[in-house]
């Protein structure tokens, strides 16, 4: 697992099971099982979630069968061992073929520039967006919308497309939503629930 995080957080590569580090091939006895077990493993102990970014293929070798696992680099750096966490002792990243215990300025920087998914930065599912029913409510407390409105109110992607905040405020979308007003910030003293 220590080698698909120092995968993820450099730039990718290769695991060859069932060949030794000279080069020996001794091969896997039940790949299947052993297919099943890599996945598993590097679904539950790596955080953020890996998957998609591994492949696991079954290869012949000198008549034997090898398990290649090939790691892409990943876009959500620096990636851990979740028994660790985002820790020197979590996180892993490669110097040539060897696999280092990431510095903890090298942690932080990587998560400075990681780019979290929220729905902010996601795509709207559906881009041709109508606010008919967010207009009438401007109107109600004497607003109005401007041609501005999408920029001024967050509702753009990096790229300038409609985010999933403007689809959750959109007049297309099918969700119902419970809203909840408290007094103060400790969410102890409800005054409104629709």
């Amino acid at each position: 697992m220590r080698e698909v995080v120092s995968f993820l957080n450099t730039n990718g590569g290769e695991l060859l099971i069932g060949v030794n580090n000279d080069g020996t091939v001794y091969g896997v006895d039940d790949v299947d099982a052993v297919q099943t077990k890599i996945a598993q493993r590097l679904d539950s102990n790596i955080k953020p979630s890996c998957l998609g970014l591994f492949d696991i293929h079954v290869e012949r070798r000198e008549d034997k069968r090898i398990i290649k696992v090939v790691v892409s680099a990943g876009s959500e750096r620096p990636y851990y061992l979740t028994k660790y966490g985002m820790t020197s002792k979590g996180c892993y990243y490669r110097v040539g073929a060897s696999c280092r215990q990431m510095p903890e300025s090298k942690i932080m920087n990587l998560y400075k520039k990681r780019v979290l998914r929220t729905i902010a930065n996601i795509e709207s599912p559906d881009q041709d967006l109508t606010f008919q029913v967010l207009e009438i409510y401007y109107r109600n407390h004497g607003l109005t919308l401007t041609d501005q409105f999408a920029k001024n109110l967050d509702f753009l992607t990096p790229d300038g497309k409609y985010n999933f905040v403007a689809y959750l405020f959109s007049d297309n979308n099918h969700l119902t939503f419970k809203v909840a007003k408290y007094a103060g910030t400790d969410k102890c003293n409800l005054i409104e629930s629709s």
